[in-house]
């Protein structure tokens, strides 16, 4: 099961894969960061959005 290499906690592969930058790393999850850091990050991520 993957995890966030920022503090370990367990997320799910389909997180690990919307989520984790070019190379691979997981640098925040819910666990640990703002839900709107990470709806930002999926915004910068999709095309056309």
């Amino acid at each position: 099961m993957a995890r966030c290499d920022h503090c370990g906690s367990h997320v799910s592969e389909r997180f690990a894969r919307v989520f984790a930058d070019a190379s691979g790393r997981l640098l925040a999850c819910p666990s640990c960061s703002a839900n709107a850091g990470i709806a930002e990050a999926s915004r910068r991520r999709t095309p056309n959005a």
